[in-house]
Protein backbone atom coordinates (compact mmCIF):
# COMPACT_ATOMS: atom_id res chain seq x y z
CA UNK A 1 0.00 0.00 0.00
CA UNK A 2 1.06 3.09 -0.71
CA UNK A 3 0.82 5.68 2.02
CA UNK A 4 2.32 9.15 2.85
CA UNK A 5 2.50 10.81 6.47
CA UNK A 6 1.48 14.50 6.35
CA UNK A 7 0.30 17.20 8.48
CA UNK A 8 -3.32 16.99 9.53
CA UNK A 9 -5.65 19.33 8.20
CA UNK A 10 -9.41 20.73 9.12
CA UNK A 11 -11.14 18.94 6.81
CA UNK A 12 -9.78 15.58 8.20
CA UNK A 13 -11.47 15.77 11.53
CA UNK A 14 -14.48 13.30 10.99
CA UNK A 15 -12.17 10.57 10.03
CA UNK A 16 -9.92 11.59 12.76
CA UNK A 17 -12.54 11.69 15.11
CA UNK A 18 -13.74 8.19 13.38
CA UNK A 19 -10.28 7.12 14.49
CA UNK A 20 -10.65 8.08 17.90
CA UNK A 21 -13.68 6.24 18.53
CA UNK A 22 -12.17 3.20 16.48
CA UNK A 23 -9.71 3.27 19.45
CA UNK A 24 -11.79 3.83 22.11
CA UNK A 25 -13.52 0.60 21.25
CA UNK A 26 -10.35 -1.48 21.46
CA UNK A 27 -9.41 0.50 24.84
CA UNK A 28 -13.02 -0.83 26.37
CA UNK A 29 -14.23 3.12 26.87
CA UNK A 30 -16.25 3.80 24.26
CA UNK A 31 -18.79 5.80 26.16
CA UNK A 32 -16.24 7.97 27.44
CA UNK A 33 -15.53 9.85 24.34
CA UNK A 34 -18.04 12.85 24.37
CA UNK A 35 -15.88 15.17 21.89
CA UNK A 36 -16.91 16.02 18.78
CA UNK A 37 -15.59 17.47 15.26
CA UNK A 38 -16.59 21.00 16.38
CA UNK A 39 -14.26 21.09 19.40
CA UNK A 40 -12.25 19.47 17.97
CA UNK A 41 -11.96 22.35 14.49
CA UNK A 42 -12.01 24.26 18.04
CA UNK A 43 -9.25 23.26 19.70
CA UNK A 44 -7.15 22.53 17.14
CA UNK A 45 -8.02 25.01 14.02
CA UNK A 46 -9.03 28.18 16.35
CA UNK A 47 -7.32 31.25 16.90
CA UNK A 48 -5.29 29.64 19.58
CA UNK A 49 -4.28 25.45 18.27
CA UNK A 50 -4.09 23.37 21.10
CA UNK A 51 -3.29 20.25 19.15
CA UNK A 52 -1.75 19.09 16.29
CA UNK A 53 -1.47 16.09 14.36
CA UNK A 54 -0.01 13.82 11.53
CA UNK A 55 -2.36 11.35 9.38
CA UNK A 56 -1.30 8.20 7.22
CA UNK A 57 -3.18 8.46 4.20
CA UNK A 58 -3.17 5.55 1.72
CA UNK A 59 -5.50 4.79 -1.40
CA UNK A 60 -8.70 4.05 0.64
CA UNK A 61 -8.34 7.38 2.89
CA UNK A 62 -6.97 8.13 5.90
CA UNK A 63 -5.81 5.12 8.19
CA UNK A 64 -3.45 6.18 10.70
CA UNK A 65 -3.14 9.03 13.36
CA UNK A 66 -0.71 10.38 15.67
CA UNK A 67 -1.99 13.16 17.38
CA UNK A 68 0.43 15.73 19.62
CA UNK A 69 0.36 19.14 21.93
CA UNK A 70 3.15 20.79 23.75
CA UNK A 71 3.50 20.61 27.34
CA UNK A 72 5.70 22.33 29.84
CA UNK A 73 8.04 20.54 32.34
CA UNK A 74 9.58 22.80 35.33
CA UNK A 75 12.37 20.19 35.43
CA UNK A 76 12.97 19.87 31.75
CA UNK A 77 11.26 22.45 29.95
CA UNK A 78 9.11 22.38 26.51
CA UNK A 79 7.77 18.64 26.02
CA UNK A 80 5.90 17.26 23.16
CA UNK A 81 3.10 14.82 24.83
CA UNK A 82 2.12 12.01 22.08
CA UNK A 83 -1.79 11.54 23.04
CA UNK A 84 -2.32 9.34 20.75
CA UNK A 85 -0.75 6.84 17.59
CA UNK A 86 -4.22 5.04 15.99
CA UNK A 87 -3.67 2.55 13.27
CA UNK A 88 -6.87 0.77 12.06
CA UNK A 89 -7.33 -2.45 12.66
CA UNK A 90 -6.61 -3.45 9.37
CA UNK A 91 -3.55 -1.95 8.64
CA UNK A 92 -1.64 -2.84 11.73
CA UNK A 93 1.71 -4.55 11.76
CA UNK A 94 2.30 -2.65 8.41
CA UNK A 95 5.01 0.08 9.66
CA UNK A 96 2.32 2.80 9.78
CA UNK A 97 2.79 3.06 13.51
CA UNK A 98 6.72 2.63 13.39
CA UNK A 99 6.42 6.25 10.51
CA UNK A 100 3.96 7.95 12.58
CA UNK A 101 5.97 7.45 15.76
CA UNK A 102 9.46 8.54 13.80
CA UNK A 103 7.51 11.75 12.30
CA UNK A 104 6.67 12.70 15.45
CA UNK A 105 9.56 12.00 17.27
CA UNK A 106 11.45 14.21 14.45
CA UNK A 107 8.77 16.64 14.90
CA UNK A 108 9.93 16.55 18.56
CA UNK A 109 13.27 17.77 17.56
CA UNK A 110 12.45 19.75 15.01
CA UNK A 111 10.33 22.07 18.07
CA UNK A 112 13.52 22.11 19.65
CA UNK A 113 11.73 20.24 22.51
CA UNK A 114 13.39 18.62 25.20
CA UNK A 115 11.60 15.54 25.26
CA UNK A 116 8.49 13.46 24.31
CA UNK A 117 5.96 11.41 26.55
CA UNK A 118 2.97 9.37 26.40
CA UNK A 119 1.01 6.99 28.33
CA UNK A 120 0.38 3.14 27.45
CA UNK A 121 -1.93 1.11 29.05
CA UNK A 122 -0.28 -1.34 31.43
CA UNK A 123 -2.76 -4.34 29.50
CA UNK A 124 -1.58 -3.24 25.89
CA UNK A 125 1.26 -5.38 25.23
CA UNK A 126 1.55 -4.98 21.47
CA UNK A 127 1.99 -1.28 22.12
CA UNK A 128 4.28 -1.94 25.13
CA UNK A 129 6.77 -3.78 22.37
CA UNK A 130 6.30 -1.23 19.89
CA UNK A 131 7.62 1.12 23.01
CA UNK A 132 10.13 -1.18 24.06
CA UNK A 133 11.82 -1.42 20.70
CA UNK A 134 13.07 2.10 20.93
CA UNK A 135 14.68 1.96 24.56
CA UNK A 136 11.41 3.79 25.86
CA UNK A 137 11.72 4.56 29.74
CA UNK A 138 8.35 2.99 30.70
CA UNK A 139 8.40 4.33 34.52
CA UNK A 140 5.26 2.45 37.17
CA UNK A 141 5.54 5.38 39.84
CA UNK A 142 3.69 7.95 38.91
CA UNK A 143 -0.48 7.66 39.00
CA UNK A 144 -2.54 9.61 36.55
CA UNK A 145 -4.80 12.33 38.19
CA UNK A 146 -8.10 13.57 36.59
CA UNK A 147 -11.04 15.88 36.85
CA UNK A 148 -13.98 16.23 35.05
CA UNK A 149 -15.28 19.67 34.44
CA UNK A 150 -18.91 18.39 35.84
CA UNK A 151 -16.55 17.09 38.85
CA UNK A 152 -14.48 20.71 38.80
CA UNK A 153 -17.84 23.12 39.04
CA UNK A 154 -19.56 21.02 41.57
CA UNK A 155 -16.50 21.70 43.72
CA UNK A 156 -16.42 25.22 42.93
CA UNK A 157 -19.66 25.60 43.81
CA UNK A 158 -19.30 24.02 47.11
CA UNK A 159 -16.94 27.02 48.45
Amino acid sequence: MNTIIRNGRKDDLPRVLELIKELAIYERALDQVSNTVGQMERDGFGDHPIFGFFVAEGETGIVGLSLYYFRYSTWKGKRLYLEDIIVTEKERGTGLGKQLFEKTMQFCIDQKCTGMMWQVLDWNEPAINFYKKYNTKIESEWLNCHLDSAQIKTLLAVK
